[in-house]
């Protein structure tokens, strides 16, 4: 699999939750784009002074994924995330990536976004984006929106990183391969 299996639907004329899904898609392509067809080497290469790598950001966006799209639809983590903390799995997710195996560690982000995929579109037709999302910590109670949203700022916020970091690697430059 890759960047031009994922779907991208034409255009984003539809109400929130559709145009919402839109920008998510657009911004998992460009960031399968950036992450995609590289090697164990490529992917673990640092670029000091920073000790962020494409495979640590690939496993991240896979537990961001997979946690926001829980915690939005009320359901506990599944594996590989269910048997550590979220500041656990965050940390695990970056550090651990370095040494997983790239066609492991790919599927497991393809995975991870079409869960939420599927799941952020039932979300939205169930109960809609004003659906309590209950923490813990009041502080963090919020609505589906804000969960989607934080999603989307993630998938912008790594794809920059990406960014970069590919050119660094390879020189692919750009938004999109077209």
């Amino acid at each position: 699999m890759d960047w031009t299996d994922l779907p991208l639907d034409a255009g984003p004329r539809g109400d929130e939750a559709e145009t919402l899904q839109f920008a998510l898609d657009r911004a998992r392509k460009q960031f399968a784009w950036k992450t995609g067809g590289l090697t164990a080497a490529q992917l673990r290469q640092t670029h000091p002074p920073s000790t962020m790598t494409l495979a640590g950001l690939v496993k991240h966006l896979s537990f961001v994924e997979d946690g926001f799209t829980a915690k939005a639809a009320d359901r506990p983590l599944a594996a590989p995330w269910d048997t550590r903390s979220w500041v656990e799995n965050d940390r695990w997710g970056w550090e651990s990536a370095v040494s997983d195996d790239p066609d492991e560690l790919y599927a497991l982000w393809y995975a991870a976004a079409a869960r939420s995929r599927a799941t952020w579109q039932e979300l939205s037709a169930d109960g809609g984006l004003d659906a309590l999302v209950v923490d813990p910590d009041p502080a963090w109670t919020t609505n589906r929106r804000r969960v989607a949203f934080d999603l989307l700022e993630e998938y912008l916020k790594h794809t920059g990183h990406a960014d970069v970091l590919r050119e660094a690697v390879d020189g692919v430059r750009g938004n999109d391969p077209e």
